[in-house]
Parts: C-alpha cells; structure tokens; sequence
C-alpha cells in the first residue's frame, strides 16, 4: 500500500517499522530531505518578520545596507526563476518565493525610512519592475538564463560583503535582527543537506554552502558586537 503525501513517501518507513525494523537509510533519508525542506519553506515565511518589526518599531535602518538587501532581491530573484524553468519540486525552492516576497517589503521599508527617495533608487525600482515578470517566467534566452544563474551567486556573495564591512567598520550591527540571521544561518545549512538529496545541481549545493558561510558570519557579528557595546555601556554606567 503506498502512502504519500506532498510528494513525501512514508511505504518504505511505516512497513519497515511494521516488521520490527528501523528504516534503511536509503529509505529514510529523502523522507528527512523532503520534511526538513518543507520546514524551510514553511520558516522562511517568517524569517524576516523579525527584521521587519524591528525596522517599524524603531522607524529606523541604522546599520543596514540598501546595497545588501537590493541585491539580495534580485538574487531570489534570478534563483527562484531557474528553480521554476528546471522544474524542480516544491520542497527544493519553495523558500525563494517567501524570501522575495519579505525582501521586496524590506526594500520598501528601506527606501522609506532613509528619507526622500533620489532618482537613482527611483531607476533602479522601475527597472527591476520592468524586468522581473519577463525573468521570472523564463522568457529569455537559455543560454543567458544559464548566465543569469551563474551570476546569482555572485550577486548573493557580494549582497552579504557590504553588510559585513559596514558591521565591520561600525563595529556595531545598528537594526539587525539576530532572530532573523540565525534563521538565515540554520536555514543555509539544513538546505545543503536537502539540496544534495533532492539531487539538485552541484552550483546550488554550492551556493547554499556560501549563503551557510556568509550568514554565519552576519550572525558571529550581531554576537560579537553586542557583547562588546554592552561592555562599554555597563563601564559609562
């Protein structure tokens, strides 16, 4: 009798479990990937609501970089468009379509909390509004579809370089949530796992590794300098 649901199935584990046996790996690892991918998808339509409630309560972006979070956008952007084309399941890229979502919020907010918006900002938005419907239904080129993609990771690596020089250089993390990059952090890993199950390619494998990296370090920041202006604020008490 087969027993599926959401493209997970639960035969091989239940008659396993049925004759006395604990499931063969073989059997119990995509059924790990599929739940802990569903599991991402599922927190990744919250995980930048921290951020979101913090930027509202405190009408404030002290400390974050539009730069960051505008590539970021077009990140997913390109990301979640080459999941849709290659067709793969749900579980694998569900994610992006949250992550886009909250960061195009985010940007919004941005814009609107640093003040009057320039001509500059005003150009990019019309741009990526214009362009954005035509990538996302994957109607251009394949060939500069797949450079599209290839340059996504770039565009991901440098989307994480500025937010992590200006806490550098601040050494402060102003506004960031620290709920919010864990969730980042930890979501980066389990991807990795869920990645390589679902069979998806190797420079999805990879990037996932980088985002791991770069969101820890975002996270080993908010750590460190809290810790540090938290010291300098008991030694003026």
């Amino acid at each position: 009798m087969e027993m599926e649901l959401l493209g997970m199935n639960f035969t091989c584990v239940f008659n396993s479990l049925a004759h006395g046996t604990f499931p063969h790996t073989d059997c119990l690892l995509p059924l790990i990937s599929k739940v802990l991918g569903y599991l991402i998808v599922a927190a990744s339509a919250i995980v930048k609501l921290p951020q979101l409630y913090i930027i509202v309560k405190n009408k404030s972006v002290r400390g974050l970089s539009v730069v960051s979070y505008e590539l970021e956008v077009i990140g997913y952007t390109i990301a979640l468009a080459y999941c849709l084309h290659k067709g793969l399941p749900f579980s694998a890229y569900g994610e992006l379509v949250f992550l886009l979502l909250q960061g195009i919020i985010l940007v919004g907010l941005i814009y609107y909390y640093s003040g009057p918006l320039g001509p500059t900002t005003t150009i990019k938005a019309a741009i990526y509004c214009a362009l954005a419907p035509t990538i996302l239904a994957g109607e251009i080129n394949p060939v500069l579809f797949e450079g599209l993609y290839a340059s996504q990771h770039a565009i991901f690596f440098f989307s994480k370089i500025p937010q992590i020089w200006k806490n550098y250089t601040n050494k402060s993390t102003g506004e960031l949530s620290f709920l919010t990059s864990f969730m980042n952090f930890g979501g980066s890993v389990v991807r990795v796992f869920t990645s390589m199950q679902e069979g998806a390619p190797t420079s999805m494998i990879l990037g996932s590794v980088k985002a791991a990296l770069l969101n820890g370090t975002i996270m080993t920041q908010i750590i460190v300098y809290g810790r540090q202006n938290s010291k300098k604020e008991k030694k003026l008490d």
